[in-house]
C-alpha cells in the first residue's frame, strides 16, 4: 500500500511537472509571436491557445515540437487541435512511454507503366471510367490516414465507391447541375463523395474544415455567404456539423440539409451515373471570403482537362511517375494538382493530411524516399518549414534521387528559400533544378506558367533604381550590391497565353513591369451567379486580370507583387474586407479606419498587418483593444494577425470617396513612416503619385514612338511594293514581293507572326479560304503567311480611286457587291467560274470588323462557292490584329500576330443545305480557335 502510495504520488507529480511544461512553453511561445499584447493575469490550463495566446496552426506545430524536444515524448498529430493547454497535458499523457515516431526508410513497390492515356475523355468521370475499363486493380491512391502504413485504393475501388455516394444523392433527390457542398478532411471519404457528386451529375463546391470540432457553427455561420452563392442544395461533412447544418437553412434558403458520407453510401440504386458534358461545370473553386463578395470560380470539365493535359505535357509526365502530396483537397492546387492530374495521368499518388505535415515535417520528406516520388508540390512555406524544423539526425539515410520536379506555387516564391533548400538537400541526392517556381491561380483551374524539368530556375538579378522608378526590369550588374531577385515562374503552359499591360490595357514590351493578363482553354468563364465579379475579371477583351504584377522576359514570366487584396499566408488566400468591417465595429475603433493588408518587411513571405485608428491613449486600454483585434482575427480567419498597430486618426490612407488604400497604407508602413505626421505621409505620397504619372508619361511617349514608327515603315514599305505590283510581269512574282515587304515590316517593327497548320493548305488543288476579320492587318498577315497566291474576293467599296484599284487589280483580286441583289448574282457566278477554272479563292466571310471582340455572323458568299465548285474549304484564325490595331483609331500596339490553319473541310454536295453546312461547321472551328466571343446571338 505505502509503495503503491509513492507511486501514485510520483505520477502525481511528473503530471504536475508536465503540466507546468507545457503551460511555460505555450506562454514563452505567445509572448514570442506577440510581444504588443499584454495579457490580464497569467497562463492557465484553461486558456484558449487560440483566441487567449494567438497560437495558429503553425504555432502550434512549433509549440509540440518544443515538447517534444523538451520531454522527450512523442505528441500525436491529433495536439494540434488541442483547445486549451489542459487539453493538450491530457493528449500528451495519453500518449505516455511512446517514444517519438520516426518514419520507416521502406520503399513501396509501384505499379508498372500503364498503356495510353484517356485523350478522348471529355469529362473527369469519363477519365476514371478509361482507367476502370482497362486496369480496374491498379493502385491510384496511397492514402496515409492513422499510420505510417498508406491504405492501398484502386480505380476500381473508387469507382464503386463513388457509385454508392452518387446513388445516394440520387435517392435524396438531387438533381443534375444543382450545387453539393463538400466540408470534409483529407481521407477517403473526400475521394468518394466528389467523385460521387460527379457521377450524380451534380456540382462539388469544396469548402475547407474548421481548424477543431469546436469552431464548427460559427466556422459553417461565417460560410453562410458562399452556400447562398453557390445555391448549395446539400451539405456533405462530418458527423457533428449535421445538426449545424440544419440550422443554416434559415440563413441558406437553398440548402435542404446536411448529410455525412456513410448517410449517402448506405444506399444501393442501380447505375446512378449522369453523363455529362464538356461545357458543363465540373466544380466551383471559391477564393474569396466568407461574407461581402463571395467569387465562385466557374470551372467546366473542358477548363480541367486542358488544363490537366497541359500540366503533363510541360511536366513531361506519365504513370511510371509517382506523386506525393500533403496538400489538402479543398485547395487548387491539393485537388486539381496532386489528385485530378494524377489521375488523369495514371500517376499513383501518395496523399498525406496537412497535420501530419505541420505536425512534422519530415513525413512528407521520407514519403517522398519510399515512394521513389518523381514528382510533388508545396507552397513556399512548406520548403521554409522543412529548412527550419527538419533535423539532420531526422532525415538520416534520406534518398530523393528520384525526385525530378518540386513545384514551388500557391504563394509568392522566396529566392532565399528555393537556394537554401537545394543546398541543404543535395546532400541527400536532390539534383539541381529539381525544385522550381511556378505561376497559377483558381481563374485558370491551377496551373498557368511552369517551367519544363529541363529548363534551370531562373533567378533574375534587376536593377533596384530602375525598378522601383520606372519599372523596368533591367538586369543588374555582377557588382551591383543590392540588386532585386525575382524568381522565373516558367513560360506559359501549352494552350495557354500571358500578357503585361498598363492601365489603359495596352500590351507592354519585354521587362516592362504591369499587370499580368492571361487566357486560354484553362480559362474560367467567370464568377457564379456573380456578374460584377466577373466584369472585374475580364477587364480587357477576352484576357482576363489575374490582379498581380509582373514582367515578361524571354518567354519567361516574373511575378513582382499583387494589385488585388488578397493576402496569402500559409498557402491560404485570406481578403481583407471582412475583417476590416469586424474590427471596425470594436468599441474604440474608428469604423471605416482599419486597413488589412500583407507585407513583406518582416520575415515571413506574407505577414499579416491590422493597421486601426483610435482615440485612445491609455496604454491598459490600447493593451484589451489589441486583445480584441488578435481574438476577431481568430474568430474569423482561423490564425491571429503578425503585427497590429494602432494609429492616431488620420493615419489610415483614403480614396476621396473613402475607400481605404490599403496599397498605399502598406507603403508607408514599408517605409517606416506610417502614422509619422501629415507631412511626412503627404510628400511620400506625392512623391509616388509623380513617379506613377512620370510612368505613364513614359509608357505614352513609347506608344506615341512606336505607332509614327510603324506607319512610317508602312508607308515608305508601300511605295516600293505599289511599283514592284504594277510592274512586275508575272502575278507570282507580284504576290512574292508582296509577302517580302510584309516579313520586312514585321521585322522593322517587331511584330511576330506565329503561323500553324500550313500543311492543311492544298498543294495542288484549287480551294477557297475563309479567316475571320479583326482588323485592316489581316490581309497582310495572310499575304505574308501564306506561301502561295490566293485571289482575294472583297466588297466593290474598297475598289476606290485609281491608286488603290490598279494596286489590287494586278493581284488579281475580286470585287463583288453587297447590297445589289442582281450584281451580286452575277458576282457569285463569276466566283464559282473562277474556282471551277482553278483559282483559289480568300474571303472574309463577316464581311467587316470592328472595335469589339468577337466572331460575328457570315455570309454565304464563300460557302456556295465551295460547294458548287466542290472545292476544299479551308479555315482560317487570325488573332493578335485586332489589338494590334483595331477599329476606328491608328494607334499601332506592338505584339504578336498569330494564324491557325485548320484542316479542309470538302463540301458534302453542292445544293444550298450543303453551303449551310459547310458555313456551320466552318464557323465553328474558326470560334473555337480565335477565342472571342459569339457575336451570331446578338446580331
Amino acid at each position: 500500500m505505502i509503495m503503491a502510495a509513492k507511486a501514485q504520488k510520483a505520477t502525481t507529480s511528473d503530471d504536475e511537472k508536465l503540466a507546468a511544461t507545457v503551460l511555460k512553453a505555450a506562454d514563452q511561445l505567445a509572448r514570442e509571436l506577440h510581444p504588443e499584447v499584454q495579457r490580464r493575469g497569467a497562463t492557465t490550463l484553461d486558456s484558449r491557445l487560440d483566441s487567449d495566446l494567438g497560437l495558429d496552426s503553425l504555432a502550434m506545430a512549433e509549440l509540440l515540437s518544443r515538447l517534444e524536444s523538451i520531454c522527450g515524448l512523442s505528441v500525436g498529430d491529433d495536439a494540434l487541435l488541442a483547445e486549451s493547454p489542459r487539453e493538450l497535458v491530457q493528449l500528451v499523457l495519453a500518449r505516455r512511454g511512446a517514444a517519438p515516431a520516426r518514419a520507416k526508410a521502406v520503399h513501396y513497390e509501384l505499379p508498372g507503366a500503364a498503356r495510353g492515356l484517356p485523350s478522348e475523355a471529355e469529362t473527369l468521370p469519363e477519365v476514371l471510367d478509361w482507367h476502370v475499363q482497362r486496369h480496374p486493380e491498379r493502385t491510384h491512391v496511397y492514402l496515409y490516414e492513422d499510420s505510417e502504413t498508406p491504405v492501398e485504393i484502386s480505380y476500381g475501388q473508387l469507382h464503386r465507391s463513388a457509385q454508392t455516394i452518387a446513388a445516394g444523392l440520387r435517392h435524396e433527390g438531387l438533381e443534375p447541375g444543382q450545387t453539393i457542398a463538400i466540408m470534409l478532411p483529407t481521407g477517403r471519404a473526400y475521394l468518394d463523395t466528389f467523385f460521387g457528386i460527379l457521377m450524380a451529375g451534380c456540382v462539388p463546391v469544396p469548402i475547407y474544415p474548421p481548424a477543431r470540432r469546436s469552431q464548427i457553427a460559427e466556422h459553417l455561420r461565417r460560410h453562410a455567404g458562399i452556400l447562398g452563392n453557390a445555391a448549395v442544395r446539400l451539405l456533405v461533412t462530418v458527423h457533428e456539423a449535421k445538426l449545424v447544418g440544419r440550422m443554416l437553412a434559415a440563413q441558406v434558403p437553398s440548402l435542404d440539409k446536411a448529410v455525412t458520407p456513410e448517410d449517402l453510401a448506405g444506399r444501393h440504386l442501380r447505375d446512378a451515373s449522369v453523363p455529362r458534358r464538356p461545357e458543363d461545370i465540373a466544380f466551383l473553386q471559391y477564393t474569396s471570403g466568407s461574407t461581402g463578395d463571395p467569387k465562385g470560380v466557374v470551372l467546366t470539365h473542358a477548363n480541367l482537362l486542358a488544363n490537366i493535359r497541359g500540366l503533363g505535357q510541360r511536366l513531361q509526365a506519365d504513370s511510371t511517375d509517382i506523386f506525393v502530396s500533403w496538400l489538402p483537397l479543398y485547395h487548387d492546387m491539393g485537388l486539381i494538382g496532386a489528385w485530378l492530374a494524377t489521375l488523369y495521368h495514371g500517376i499513383p499518388v501518395a496523399l498525406m493530411s496537412p497535420l501530419a505535415f505541420l505536425a512534422k515535417p519530415s513525413r512528407w520528406l521520407w514519403a517522398l524516399h519510399r515512394h521513389g516520388a518523381t514528382l510533388t508540390a508545396s507552397p513556399n512555406f512548406g520548403y521554409e518549414r522543412c529548412l527550419a524544423k527538419v533535423s539532420d539526425s531526422e532525415i538520416e539515410g534520406l534518398d530523393l534521387s528520384t525526385m525530378r520536379f518540386m513545384l514551388n506555387g500557391a504563394e509568392p516564391v522566396s529566392p532565399d528559400t528555393v537556394a537554401r533548400f537545394n543546398a541543404r538537400f543535395a546532400h541527400y541526392g536532390l539534383r539541381p533544378n529539381v525544385l522550381k517556381p511556378a505561376y497559377g491561380l483558381a481563374e485558370t483551374c491551377v496551373g498557368l506558367a511552369i517551367s519544363s524539368p529541363d529548363r534551370a530556375v531562373v533567378i533574375d538579378r534587376i536593377e533596384r533604381d530602375a525598378f522601383a522608378h520606372n519599372g523596368r526590369a533591367i538586369p543588374a550588374a555582377a557588382d551591383d550590391p543590392s540588386p532585386l531577385l525575382w524568381p522565373g515562374c516558367g513560360t506559359p503552359l501549352p494552350g495557354e497565353q500571358i500578357r503585361i499591360v498598363d492601365e489603359a490595357s495596352v500590351e507592354l514590351p519585354e521587362r516592362r513591369e504591369g499587370r499580368v493578363e492571361f487566357k486560354g482553354p484553362s480559362a474560367t468563364s467567370g464568377y457564379y451567379r456573380n456578374p460584377e465579379a466577373t466584369r472585374r475579371l475580364f477587364r480587357s477583351d477576352d484576357w482576363l486580370d489575374t490582379g498581380d504584377r509582373g514582367y515578361m522576359a524571354a518567354g519567361e514570366l516574373f511575378i513582382t507583387g499583387r494589385d488585388k487584396d488578397v493576402i496569402i499566408r500559409a498557402g491560404r488566400n485570406i481578403y481583407p474586407y471582412e475583417l476590416e468591417q469586424a474590427i471596425g465595429e470594436t468599441p474604440g475603433i474608428r469604423n471605416g479606419c482599419v486597413a488589412v493588408f500583407a507585407s513583406r518587411r518582416t520575415p515571413a513571405p506574407e505577414s499579416l498587418v491590422v493597421v486601426a485608428e483610435t482615440r485612445e491613449t491609455e496604454n491598459e486600454t490600447l493593451d484589451n483593444l489589441r486583445q480584441q483585434i488578435l481574438q476577431k482575427t481568430i474568430d474569423l480567419l482561423a490564425i491571429p494577425a503578425d503585427e497590429i498597430i494602432l494609429a492616431s486618426p488620420h493615419t489610415v490612407l483614403k480614396t476621396s470617396s473613402g475607400k481605404i488604400r490599403r496599397n498605399a497604407t502598406r507603403v508607408l508602413y514599408e517605409r517606416r513612416i506610417l502614422g509619422h505626421g501629415r507631412g511626412v505621409q503627404t510628400f511620400a505620397i506625392a512623391f509616388d503619385t509623380l513617379l506613377a504619372e512620370a510612368r505613364r508619361t513614359g509608357r505614352t511617349v513609347f506608344k506615341v514612338g512606336y505607332s509614327a514608327w510603324a506607319w512610317a515603315c508602312f508607308y515608305l514599305l508601300a511605295t516600293g511594293v505599289w511599283l514592284t505590283t504594277v510592274l512586275l510581269p508575272r502575278l507570282d512574282w507580284r504576290w512574292r514581293a508582296l509577302r517580302v515587304a510584309g516579313r520586312l515590316l514585321g521585322w522593322f517593327t517587331g511584330t511576330a507572326l506565329r503561323v500553324r497548320g500550313l500543311h492543311h493548305i492544298p498543294a495542288t488543288r484549287p480551294c477557297v479560304l475563309v479567316a475571320n476579320h479583326c482588323s485592316y492587318l489581316d490581309s497582310m498577315a495572310l499575304v505574308t503567311a501564306i506561301p502561295r497566291p490566293f485571289h482575294y474576293v472583297v466588297k466593290r467599296d474598297v475598289k476606290g480611286a485609281f491608286v488603290s484599284r490598279l494596286f489590287l487589280q494586278r493581284l488579281g483580286v475580286h470585287f463583288v457587291e453587297r447590297f445589289d441583289l442582281e450584281r451580286s448574282s452575277e458576282d457569285a457566278r463569276r466566283l464559282i467560274g473562277a474556282a471551277h477554272e482553278g483559282q483559289s479563292l480568300a474571303f472574309f466571310p463577316e464581311g467587316t470588323f470592328s472595335r469589339v471582340s468577337g466572331l460575328r455572323p457570315f455570309r454565304m458568299g464563300a460557302f456556295i462557292t465551295a460547294a458548287s465548285a466542290a472545292v476544299p474549304l479551308v479555315p482560317v484564325s487570325i488573332r493578335g490584329t485586332r489589338s494590334k490595331l483595331r477599329a476606328g483609331q491608328w494607334w499601332v500596339r506592338p505584339g504578336p500576330v498569330s494564324l491557325v490553319i485548320l484542316p479542309p473541310v470538302e463540301p458534302d454536295g453542292s445544293d444550298w443545305s450543303a453551303a449551310i453546312a459547310l458555313k456551320n461547321s466552318t464557323r465553328a472551328a474558326i470560334l473555337k480557335h480565335c477565342h472571342e466571343p459569339d457575336l451570331a446571338t446578338e446580331a
